[in-house]
């Protein structure tokens, strides 16, 4: 009852979570507090920072509750949350207003603007990333033009995980992957903010904070946060890269050679793949994606992102629970999802298409289209519910195979984490559309196991994060998928027609959005 424990903080859009290891990765306790947050006609999406930090360090005091003698058995804690969003504080270290999230949409003008404008080439082939309205640059643009009273008052510019370190440990820092896919030269892992400069607003960069290495640095945890934790004074705490990576990590993205993917498959769709150095990396015409420091020395993950993923599973299993609402019938989604595999694989495959672009931002991987929308191609007399869930289902491949198909070659193995991951008929559909073995991996909390894994490396439990993810992710790895030629030659077809059509879509979208704002 004395072995030593790793808590990796989890703070994501949809639930704040602390979770407890053991030091050789096996999950002891969890606890987790529903995220909050509004938003707005105008496009805006806030979350109250006090909230946050007040929900992350209860769940840090639930921990305690739940395990004997945590404060003496605790190593270390690190921390990892929701990307993009800009977290606004001023010289006491109190926020200046609410945090603006990845979900907020006001900046799309001004995005829209520079992406057309002559200064985004040059940013994307620094930072390999492409904008978008959620990133901080761009936020702070529009505060530049439109609120500059808030930004008067600002003294430092966070994310969430900075926010939630800052409170830990007074120290005002971020990690090398949100800073260089937002304002840095990925190549040398240092700011470089020309961005702000472009956007009429370079008073902005004194607000960036110092970059740390959060396999290596590690901060103390101040008397103040130990109160309202339980945990001692001087415990050690670590700065986790971005969420999408610390669970990439967890996931089982780590591959020295770089033939190995992960794909989330949550409320939005994220695939990577490993460049295992910066001559690796490979930017694509569309000038799309994310290219990120990776937590091991000069390597970095090559990311594109769909707007949504299983939220488009959602709302078709909301749009039958409205259904039988209607009638009288009182069905939850795990009712719907229950046996859904098996009719899903007795429909047949590619009959319809769908483009999983029910996101009201549109999408964004690999083609930036703010104009998006979901739609199905092909429906006919005959087709039921399962035949749309199916096609639904296909729309997430096809996007991963497009995302993948602009990083260069798709990977040899793609790992899944997520909770649709769980769907057989998911990863035999996902093996097919890619040609490329799938494993799932058998770890409920991916981020925050990431984020322990940099805290057990800093804390030199590991000699390196090839060591630890031996231990930590390799045992975990679920049964290979592997393609079925007849379905994969089906879907080479299909896969050509969901791109053809897409492209035919893009002014149509774009009228439908203009019309609507009319």
């Amino acid at each position: 009852m004395n072995e030593g424990i790793l808590i990796g903080i989890d703070a994501g859009t949809s639930v704040i979570k602390s979770v407890a290891f053991t030091t050789t990765g096996e999950q002891i306790a969890a606890a987790a507090i529903p995220n909050r947050y509004v938003t707005f006609p105008d496009g805006g999406a806030e979350q109250d920072m006090a909230r946050t930090w007040a929900d992350a360090a209860a769940t840090l005091k639930q921990l305690g509750e739940k395990i004997p003698n945590l404060a003496d058995r605790l190593i270390a804690i690190s921390v990892t949350g929701q990307g993009d969003g800009m977290w606004l504080i001023d010289k006491a270290g109190e926020p200046v207003a609410p945090a603006w999230l990845w979900l907020d949409a006001r900046a799309a003008g001004i995005t829209e603007d520079f992406v057309a404008g002559p200064h985004y080439l040059a940013h994307y082939q620094r930072t390999g990333t492409g904008v978008n309205a959620c990133q901080m640059s761009m936020q702070l643009a529009w505060m530049t033009r439109h609120r500059p009273d808030i930004l008067a008052r600002a003294a430092t510019g966070f994310h969430c995980k900075d926010w939630l370190y800052f409170k830990l440990t007074g120290e005002r820092r971020t990690d090398p992957s949100e800073a260089n896919f937002t304002f840095g030269q990925y190549a040398t892992r240092t700011y470089q903010p020309d961005v702000l400069d472009a956007l009429g607003a370079p008073d902005a960069k004194r607000l960036l904070p110092e970059i740390v290495e959060g396999t290596q640095v590690a901060g103390g945890l101040t008397p103040e946060a130990a109160a309202l934790t339980g945990l001692k004074p001087g415990t050690p705490i670590t700065l986790g890269y971005v969420d999408v990576l610390c669970t990439g990590l967890g996931g089982g993205l780590y591959d020295p050679k770089g033939e190995t993917g992960c794909t989330i498959v949550g409320s939005t769709g994220m695939h990577m793949k490993i460049a295992p150095t910066a001559a690796h990396v490979k930017l694509n015409q569309e000038l799309s994606g994310y290219t990120m420091c990776f937590p091991v020395p000069g390597m970095y993950a090559q990311i594109q992102s769909n707007m949504a993923s299983t939220l488009n599973i959602d709302w078709l299993l909301d749009v039958g629970l409205d259904v039988l609402a209607s009638q009288g019938v009182e069905k939850s989604r795990a009712d719907l999802l229950h046996g859904l595999d098996a009719r899903l694989m007795a429909a047949e495959p590619a009959r319809a298409i769908f483009h999983p672009y029910i996101s009201q931002a549109g999408e964004r991987g690999p083609v930036m289209e703010p104009a998006a929308r979901a739609m199905f191609s092909g429906l006919e007399l005959g087709m039921g519910y399962a035949d749309l869930m199916r096609a639904v289902f296909e729309g997430l491949c096809f996007a991963s195979r497009d995302c993948y198909s602009a990083m260069g070659e798709i990977p040899r193995e793609v790992r899944v984490t997520g909770g649709a991951a769980r769907s057989a008929a998911l990863r035999i559909m996902l093996a097919s559309s890619l040609k490329a073995n799938v494993r799932s991996v058998q770890r409920d909390e991916a981020g925050a196991a990431g984020a322990a894994m940099i805290a057990a490396v800093q804390q030199k439990l590991y000699p390196d994060m090839d060591a630890c993810v031996a231990a930590w992710v390799n045992p975990l790895l679920g049964s290979i998928t592997s393609p079925d030629e007849n379905l994969s030659r089906r879907y080479d077809g299909a896969f050509d027609i969901y791109k053809q059509t897409r492209e035919t879509m893009r002014p149509i979208w774009r009228a439908m959005v203009a019309n609507r704002a009319s």
